[in-house]
């Protein structure tokens, strides 16, 4: 995803994030983003003892994300969804090949130490 300064402000680095902050930092209403809660079953607050939420900043970074497909982009909420499941499916490709690559070179090296 691009960051586009005009669409939100600066991630801050620290930990946690109370649903307040979350929307200033996306530009969402609180409301929206307890119904993308409940939508996007990858956006996991924890709860402090009084029920208040506290995303991570993965959170915070899928929920930029996800603001992006859906008024950028112009994505349904199941195309984004879809999309996103999609870039998860891919990225476990990319690691399987890169680990089988890496696997096969070790491999290789062993034998040509074998046969020398």
């Amino acid at each position: 995803m691009q960051n586009n300064p005009s669409s939100h402000k600066e991630l801050p680095d620290k930990l946690y994030f109370r649903i307040g902050e979350v929307s200033d930092i996306s530009g969402v209403p609180a409301y929206v983003l307890r119904f993308w809660e409940t939508e996007f079953k990858k956006i996991k607050p924890k709860r402090t003892s009084s029920g208040q939420r506290l995303y991570r900043k993965s959170d915070v970074e899928l929920i930029l994300r996800i603001k992006h497909l859906l008024y950028a982009k112009k994505y349904t909420i199941q195309g984004a969804k879809q999309h996103l499941a999609s870039l998860t499916t891919e990225k476990k490709k990319k690691s399987s090949t890169a680990t089988l690559e890496e696997v096969r070179r070790e491999l290789e090296n062993i034998r040509d130490m074998l046969i020398e």
